[in-house]
């Protein structure tokens, strides 16, 4: 078999354009994300998860960003609106673990319902008093073991209900004190507190399919940022021991300097399996898929192997996993 482009990609509209079509039956991404820009009504978006699978002459894994709070594409009156994660998690009080499962239960529900087969959830960056504003209210928690139980909660929820759940940012992007979409964050803690705190929760969930990449320099480990660094991807393969899919996290966020295309070999290079590039025009995204190529034979194992984690959603009764959340929430269930 043909191995998979090393690329997720994303398309302009709500439906693809003859030469996105050309453009991805030519490159076969791994994988594609949906934004806002793509989304209209539940047959719409069926309509074009199956144009992208067609598009890429396999059973493409579809991603989006669904956390819940100010970061869901999915919104009313389609959908469900969700209460930001600090908030839902504040909220539920000692049932949040209960809660955090019922919630991406739902929201795989949601997702399976149009075709969609994947999340960018959970989220375990570790919450602290620097943390950034972009993602404080993402965050699920300070503590690295209840961030974790959480994490894992969620992570459960989607896979019963056929999404695969991507864990980020990986290796932890709590401590940035600037947003990566603009700037480049730097941290300086020292590897022990980073092992401690930062890493711990991805250290826990190391068996989860697919993992995205944090765009922030590490000082205790390489001047170089995360996603670019073999230093970095080292420490998340071997002290985390997170064997699964790694995907950078947007090669086109300005946290990264350079080209996109120098970005995507670098990160390929230090052993990401696979780069993210959204928001860019056609052309920029033809010279990245170029650069990119296809995945290498470890790369094409663990997308096989996080493919393999797509199950059949198991039954369930969804007003009475309602009614349950909305218990543990006090009737506080949507944003």
């Amino acid at each position: 078999m043909r191995p998979f482009g090393a690329t997720i990609l994303d398309a302009d509209g709500l439906a693809l354009s003859r030469e996105e079509v050309a453009f991805f039956r030519d490159v076969r991404p791994f994988g594609f994300i949906l934004f806002a820009r793509n989304i209209d009504s539940p047959d719409q978006v069926r309509a074009l998860c199956d144009q992208l699978r067609d598009a890429a002459g396999h059973d493409a894994v579809i991603t989006i960003d669904q956390e819940g709070g100010r970061v869901q594409r999915l919104r009313a009156p389609h959908w469900r609106e969700w209460l930001p994660p600090l908030d839902f998690v504040a909220q539920a009080g000692d049932g949040a673990e209960r809660a955090m499962y019922l919630r991406h239960r739902l929201i795989a529900a949601e997702l399976a319902a149009l075709g969609i087969d994947s999340n960018c959830a959970p989220m375990v960056d570790v919450a602290g008093p620097q943390t950034h504003d972009f993602l404080r209210n993402r965050c699920y928690g300070t503590d690295p073991a209840r961030v974790a139980t959480l994490g894992r909660a969620a992570g459960q929820g989607m896979l019963d209900g056929g999404v695969l759940p991507v864990v980020k940012h990986i290796p932890g992007h709590g401590r940035a004190t600037m947003d990566s979409h603009f700037d480049l964050p730097r941290v300086d803690a020292p590897h022990a507190d980073l092992t401690a705190v930062d890493f711990a929760p991805f250290k826990a969930l190391n068996d989860l399919p697919m993992g995205m990449t944090a765009h922030l320099v590490y000082d205790a480990i390489d001047a170089v940022p995360a996603t670019c660094s073999p230093a970095v991807m080292s420490l998340i393969r071997g002290e985390m021991g997170f064997d699964n899919l790694i995907m950078t996290d947007d090669l086109s966020m300005k946290a990264l300097q350079g080209s996109h295309v120098d970005s995507t070999r670098a990160a390929l290079a230090a052993g990401c399996d696979v780069a993210l590039y959204c928001n860019q025009p056609l052309a920029d995204r033809i010279a990245v898929a170029d650069a990119a190529g296809e995945m290498t034979a470890a790369a094409q194992a663990r997308a096989e192997r996080a493919l393999a984690m797509r199950q059949t959603p198991d039954d369930i009764d969804i007003p009475a996993l309602e009614s349950e959340l909305e218990a543990l929430l006090g009737g506080a269930m949507h944003g």
